[in-house]
């Protein structure tokens, strides 16, 4: 059951994405922002714009208690049982096609760093994310381009922190943390504004 729905979603299935409805998960808006496209004052991320692929697997990783749990990760301890009440692989099916409705906005950004100084710095990400942070679903890498600056830096701490990565179940999370390992706050800072350089035209770039 959990493969046929899988492959249903990635191929974009009309029958599930005719079955989620905002009556059905219109709350994701509440945190998420309008169309899913984030709200930094509760450091909900955007959704708008995600593959399918990645967002059944982050509810999934919430829904198994790999992630959201750590104590100090309050965004994450919030979401955490809002995936844990989908009730099967069906109604998360549902949830993936609806967040798949969301009409994706260009973030602004929100920090200045270096970006040459990122560009250096991202040379490992490229391996698994893309030299243009697009992603790569073979590896689990989302993509990074398009996603807001705040959550970025935010994760990176995580990782590196322990927040995020740490359940033995958690594989893919557990490959990201030694890269975030290697990221002091200001070198985190300059990697994100790099994606921000391959995401945003300059008008809406802080570095510059």
């Amino acid at each position: 059951m959990r493969t046929s729905v899988a492959l249903a979603l990635l191929t974009g299935a009309a029958s599930l994405a005719a079955a989620a409805t905002p009556d059905e998960f219109g709350y994701c808006t509440v945190c998420h922002g309008t169309n899913g496209n984030g709200n930094v004052a509760i450091r909900a991320p955007k959704l708008a714009g995600l593959p399918a692929w990645y967002v059944r697997a982050q509810l999934d990783s919430f829904r198994a208690g790999w992630r959201g749990v750590a104590a100090a990760d309050a965004p994450g301890r919030e979401m955490q049982p809002v995936a844990a009440a989908l009730a099967n692989d069906a109604v998360t099916a549902r949830a993936v096609a609806y967040v798949a409705t969301f009409e994706p906005r260009a973030p602004a950004s929100s920090i200045a760093g270096d970006t040459a100084r990122g560009s250096v710095l991202y040379a490992p990400c490229a391996a698994c994310h893309g030299s243009a942070g697009s992603g790569d679903e073979a590896v689990g890498a989302p993509a990074l381009t398009g996603q807001n600056d705040w959550y970025l830096v935010a994760q990176l701490h995580n990782y590196r922190d322990g927040l995020r990565g740490t359940h033995p179940g958690d594989a893919r999370g557990a490959a990201m943390r030694p890269f975030a390992a290697a990221l002091d706050d200001a070198a985190i800072v300059d990697v994100v504004a790099y994606v921000n350089a391959m995401t945003l035209p300059p008008v809406m770039r802080s570095d510059h």
